[in-house]
Order: structure tokens, then C-alpha cells, then sequence
């Protein structure tokens, strides 16, 4: 899934992550190039399956230490080598993570990995992903997503966005914050993947994860609401979130 990478990628740039590098299979990587001019792009070792392989884990590492942050997740793959790659990561990377989309199912019956990471992880998960990795229904995480937000954030000692309508930010400490931007239209494909590329350029420009994460939520979002503006609800696409993002930016810097 090329797309989602390239539209975290590009999310990110415009996010102020100034420089930035999409790490991917060696034959999705001419593909990447073509979808990315101002970011960077790495071939890795691949799997049959044209992902990224397990035996990619040092090169990746090697990566992420020249790096302020990572986000893993967007068009990863479901492939059994890439998923125990996903994992071995989100337990081992020394920098500041955001974990999103397929790394997110990597975890599921896998949480352990979550206890003891090297660095601050902070998780994306629309619902359906968030009780894929508790093992309940998605009715029991709608049914109180403050608690649900909070009782994970705590449990496993991460951030953690639970994407929807009033997006909840849980943290470590049992703070948890209710996001007010966005819009209907939001709920469309690849929204997920920018907001994944805002929260990697916050964690990378310094901020804390804490606040990273909650200022990607309503960054995002209000790049939404301006894309709305513009476009209206039911033509908004995850791209006019990424050009919408200059704009999210000067009304915040304005306290609009």
C-alpha cells in the first residue's frame, strides 16, 4: 500500500519534520520515489510477498538512530515476517514512535511488547483496531471510549489516540483529553495515515509525546474542518487534509 506510506510521508513534511526518510520494500521503492519529491525513500529487503522482511530489522535500526522519530504503520503489510518485524520495533527502536494501521494488528495478542519499549510510543487506532488488540467487539470500545482510552493508556504505559468523532488522547498518567475538530468527512481512507505523519513531525521537532500527540489530533482535525471549507464534506479527500495543514498551522499560531 504505497499510498498510505507516501501520505504519511507527505503529512509529515508538511508538519515541519523538515527532512524525512520512507523506509520500504526495494520493489514499492521507484513507486514511493515517484509519489514523494521532497522526502527521501529506502529500498529494504523484501518478503515473497513484496514487503519489508524480518531480516530488514538492522538496516531499519540503523535508520532510526540517524532519526528524531518513527512512524510505522501506514501500508506495512499483513505478512507473517512483516508483522514479527512490526513488533521486534515497536519493543526495540530507541526513538519515539508513533504506531499506526497494520503495526497496530502486529500487536494484537501481542501487547507484551508495548511493556518495557525503548522510547515513548504513541498508538493510533480507529476502533475497530483498538478492539482488535484488546480482543473485544468494537461495540465494548464504543460503549465508554474515555475508559476504554484511558484504561489502555495506563495499562500499557503509551499515548494513545482512539480515532473518531471526538478523538480521545489517553496518557500514561490517566489524563485524558476529548478533541474538538474534524468533521464527517474525515471519515474517509488514508485520514488515518496524515494524522500518523503529524503526530511523527511533532514527535520529531521536540515535543513531548504528551503533547505531540494531542497537537496532532487537533491539528488534524482542523485541517479537516478547513479542507471542508473548501472542498465540502463529501469531496474531502486525506490529501486535502495534507494541503489544508498550512492553514491549521497559521490559525493556530494566530488563536484562531
Amino acid at each position: 500500500k504505497t499510498g498510505a506510506a507516501a501520505l504519511t510521508g507527505r503529512a509529515a513534511m508538511r508538519a515541519g519534520a523538515g527532512l524525512v526518510t520512507v523506509a520500504t520494500a526495494a520493489s514499492a521503492q521507484p513507486v514511493l520515489a515517484a509519489l514523494l519529491l521532497e522526502a527521501m525513500s529506502e529500498p529494504v529487503a523484501e518478503t515473497p510477498a513484496h514487503t519489508i522482511a524480518l531480516k530488514a530489522r538492522e538496516v531499519l535500526g540503523a535508520l532510526a538512530e540517524r532519526r528524531d522519530a518513527v512512524a510505522l504503520g501506514p501500508g506495512l503489510g499483513l505478512d507473517d515476517d512483516t508483522q514479527a518485524l512490526a513488533r521486534a520495533l515497536v519493543f526495540d527502536c530507541a526513538r519515539p514512535m508513533v504506531v499506526d494501521a497494520d503495526a497496530l494488528t502486529a500487536l494484537a495478542g501481542h501487547l507484551d511488547r508495548l511493556r518495557g519499549a525503548a522510547a515513548a510510543r504513541c498508538l493510533t487506532p480507529h476502533p475497530g483496531e483498538m478492539a482488535r488488540m484488546l480482543g473485544v467487539s468494537v461495540a465494548e470500545v464504543q460503549r465508554d471510549r474515555i475508559a476504554t482510552a484511558r484504561q489502555f493508556a495506563t495499562g500499557w504505559k503509551v499515548h494513545v489516540v482512539l480515532k473518531g468523532a471526538a478523538s480521545v488522547i489517553g496518557q500514561p498518567d490517566g489524563i485524558v483529553l476529548v478533541n474538538p475538530t474534524g468533521n464527517p468527512g474525515m471519515a474517509s481512507g488514508g485520514t488515518g495515515d496524515v494524522l500518523t505523519g503529524v503526530a511523527g513531525a511533532l514527535l520529531a521537532r521536540g515535543l513531548e509525546p504528551a503533547a505531540a500527540l494531542a497537537s496532532a489530533a487537533y491539528l488534524h482535525g482542523l485541517a479537516g474542518d478547513v479542507a471542508a471549507e473548501r472542498v465540502g464534506q463529501e469531496s474531502l479527500l486525506a490529501s486535502d487534509l495534507i494541503e489544508a495543514l498550512p492553514e491549521a498551522f497559521r490559525r493556530v499560531g494566530a488563536g484562531a
